[in-house]
């Protein structure tokens, strides 16, 4: 990475405003899966082993939802005790954060009860910085959004990245900057429209790009294949077909899958089969993938031409409904199939990390991202706007 990280800095005795993932499923005021917490830890430790005082900030996109909960889990998984401030510009906030000591955490409320904080308001930016002495950003799920915690903060406060930023940027670049090949990339999603810039990004990088989910849809109409009441943008048909003959030329291979598993509807499996696109009828819903799909990723790894063992699999999108046990046979057979290749394996968050998750294969990955959404712009060649702010390395 090119940013400054904790490391090129001195944190003794300094209160560290600290970004983290902490955007974590909840039910009925409980957190049900830490997994971001527990990826957010080796930041937090290294700042507290370093003589900082922590003061934590984060967000949850569900609305209402009070980060009270992830306290006391911070409070269990740090071995000491976590101060949540309710009130994260108040009086008794700077207060409390001015009386801080080495060692000490405070967990601010939810960001996003402050409307200031997505309009990036520079008077709410420079409030949350007069509560620290540095910034750190250790928040890769949110680096891709222009908030004032992400970047209006540091125009006020000396800005690193946190260990799991770290990490995160270095990983996914350098499985495109240096990569074993054949370098697949399997991307799914809603929207062809939202992710032409990383398409156009991807295809001259990579040696196979496979397709899934809506975004599968709309390729598979614009060739001319039936697709039922599937969910598709047929308004994009002319780039479609642009990004084929960018594909062409770049020599690289963009796969549909050959079998897809139908449905009457997508609330429940009734009449679920597995069928070519061809027999696809008017009333189907495709699903899923089938898990032949797998098997094709299979191929284009030991097929590729100077195969020499290794390979580099970016995985961003389930091939379907995975919140549905019938409709998860394929994205199933996938991950099993990427873990069996032995290929370096990056899985690009959000959706797609939760049911690697679900499957408890989080460990037989490379890597697997905490961000969907910036880990596809990073895969993008965009530039994040909370790692552009950040202190180059000298």
């Amino acid at each position: 990475m090119k940013k400054q990280t904790v490391r090129d800095i001195d944190v003794q005795g300094k209160r560290v405003l600290l970004r983290s993932a902490l955007n974590v499923p909840m039910k009925d005021g409980v957190v049900t899966d830490a997994f971001r917490i527990e990826a957010s830890l080796p930041t937090m430790e290294y700042l507290l082993e370093h003589g900082a005082a922590l003061i934590i900030m984060s967000h949850h996109s569900k609305e209402g939802t009070s980060l009270a909960p992830v306290a006391a889990v911070l409070e269990e998984k740090l071995g000491r005790p976590v101060r949540f401030q309710a009130e994260v510009l108040s009086d008794a906030a700077r207060a409390a954060a001015a009386a801080l000591t080495p060692g000490d955490v405070m967990l601010l409320e939810n960001l996003r009860f402050h409307p200031e904080e997505e309009a990036n308001d520079p008077g709410f930016a420079k409030a949350l910085a007069a509560l620290g002495d540095i910034y750190v950003d250790d928040d890769f799920t949110t680096m891709h959004r222009d908030h004032a915690s992400i970047t209006g903060i540091a125009k006020y406060l000396p800005a690193v990245a946190g260990l799991l930023v770290e990490k995160e940027v270095d990983y996914i670049t350098g499985a495109l900057e240096h990569p074993n090949r054949p370098l697949i990339a399997l991307l799914g999603g809603a929207k062809v429209s939202t992710k032409l810039p990383i398409f156009e990004n991807l295809i001259p990088k990579v040696d196979t790009v496979m397709l899934t989910g809506p975004v599968a849809n709309t390729f598979a109409l614009a060739e001319g294949h039936p697709i039922g009441l599937s969910i598709a943008e047929p308004e994009m048909a002319d780039e479609v077909k642009r990004l084929l003959e960018i594909a062409k030329r770049e020599d690289t291979e963009l796969l549909l899958p050959v079998d897809v598993v139908v449905s009457k509807s997508l609330e429940e499996p009734k009449d679920v089969r597995t069928i070519k696109w061809a027999d696809i009828q008017p009333d189907d819903y495709i699903v899923d993938a089938a898990p032949s799909y797998a098997e094709m990723l299979k191929t284009a790894i030991y097929d590729y031409l100077d195969f020499d063992g290794k390979a580099t699999v970016l995985w961003n999108g389930p091939l379907g409904l995975t919140e549905i046990a019938e409709f998860a046979a394929g994205s199933k057979a996938m991950a099993e199939a990427i873990i069996a290749t032995k290929a370096i394996s990056i899985v690009g968050g959000g959706d797609t990390a939760g049911f690697v998750d679900s499957l408890g294969l989080h460990d037989k990955f490379t890597w697997v991202s905490t961000g969907g959404g910036a880990s596809l712009e990073l895969m993008g060649g965009q530039e994040l706007p909370g790692v552009a702010v950040l202190l180059d390395k000298a």
